[in-house]
C-alpha cells in the first residue's frame, strides 16, 4: 500500500486531484485509515490511473469515466475507441498541416509583392456550352477534395464510364453566409444519362465567347498567385468580369497520384 503523496509521486497525479477524484468516486483509496484519515493506495490501482487518463485523451468526461470504469469495458472496445479517437485526430493533423501549406504559400507570396516573377500569361479564348454532372454545396476551398469524393461516392459506375478525367470547380459567393462560398464540382459528359441520386443533376455551362483563362500546375510556386494574376490582368487590360456568372477551375491530373495537376482558371470577362 502507498500513502497518496507516494501514489500521487508514482501515478503523476496532485494529490488534490486524487482528493478530487476520491469525492466524486472515481478513484477511491483502497483503504482509509479511521484513525489518521489517510488514504492508502495499491500498486493495482495505478492500472485504473491508466484507464483514466487514457479515457480522458479519448474525449470522455470525468462522469462518463466513472460509469465505463463500472461497466468494465474490454480491451476490444477500448481498442475500437482509440481507432476511433487516432483517425479523428489523423485527420486534425491533415487539416493543420494543409493550413500550414498555405500560410507558408501566402507568405512566399507577400515576399514576391511588385515582382516581376509573378507574371503569367492571360489567354483569352472562346469555350464552348458543356453540361456537367455536378454536386452543390456551400464550404470553403479546403473542402473541395471532399466534396468530390462525395461526388464520386454517388456516381454509379454506369454514370462513371461516361465522364470525362477532368474536373471543374465553379464557385461564386454565398448568399447564405458570408464566410462560404457556393460551389459546383463535377465532370464533363458524354452520351445520355439514363438516371442520377437526388444529390446530383445535370449543368450546362453557357459557351462563352471571351474567358480569360491562366493555365499552372498545382505545384509550381504560381498556384498561390494565379488569380490574383488574373485579376489584375483583368483590370491592367480594361475589362470587368461579366455579372452572374460562376468562376471556373478545371483540374487535368499529370500523374496517376493526382498529386500534381494542370488547373486553368476561366473568369468570364465584358468591356
Amino acid at each position: 500500500m502507498f500513502k497518496i503523496g507516494d501514489f500521487s509521486m508514482l501515478s503523476k497525479v496532485p494529490v488534490k486531484t486524487l482528493r478530487y477524484y476520491d469525492q466524486i468516486e472515481l478513484l477511491k483509496p483502497q483503504k482509509t485509515d479511521r484513525d489518521t484519515g489517510y488514504r492508502y493506495y495499491s500498486a493495482e490501482q495505478l492500472l485504473e490511473v491508466n484507464r483514466i487518463f487514457l479515457y480522458k485523451e479519448l474525449g470522455f468526461t470525468l462522469k462518463q469515466i466513472a460509469q465505463l470504469l463500472h461497466e468494465e469495458i474490454s480491451l476490444e472496445q477500448i481498442q475500437g475507441m482509440f481507432k476511433l479517437k487516432e483517425s479523428e485526430i489523423q485527420q486534425l493533423l491533415e487539416k493543420e498541416q494543409e493550413k500550414l501549406v498555405r500560410i507558408k504559400e501566402r507568405m512566399q507570396l507577400i515576399g514576391r509583392e511588385g515582382s516581376a516573377e509573378r507574371e503569367q500569361e492571360v489567354i483569352i479564348k472562346t469555350v464552348e456550352r458543356e453540361r456537367l454532372i455536378s454536386f452543390h454545396s456551400h464550404g470553403s476551398v479546403e473542402e473541395i477534395p471532399l466534396l468530390f469524393q462525395t461526388l464520386n461516392h454517388l456516381l454509379g459506375k454506369s454514370n462513371r464510364d461516361l465522364i470525362t478525367e477532368t474536373q471543374t470547380v465553379l464557385w461564386r459567393e454565398s448568399a447564405e453566409k458570408e464566410t462560404d462560398f457556393e460551389f459546383e464540382v463535377g465532370y464533363s459528359f458524354k452520351g445520355e444519362i439514363a438516371s442520377l441520386p437526388k444529390e446530383l443533376y445535370i449543368r450546362s455551362l453557357p459557351a462563352e465567347t471571351t474567358m480569360a483563362t491562366l493555365l499552372f500546375r498545382s505545384k509550381s510556386t504560381f498556384a498561390q498567385t494565379a488569380c490574383i494574376d488574373l485579376a489584375t490582368w483583368i483590370e491592367k487590360n480594361g475589362y470587368r468580369v461579366k455579372e452572374d456568372q460562376p468562376g471556373r477551375e478545371i483540374y487535368l491530373p499529370l500523374s496517376e497520384n493526382q498529386e500534381d495537376r494542370l488547373i486553368e482558371i476561366q473568369i468570364p470577362i465584358e468591356l
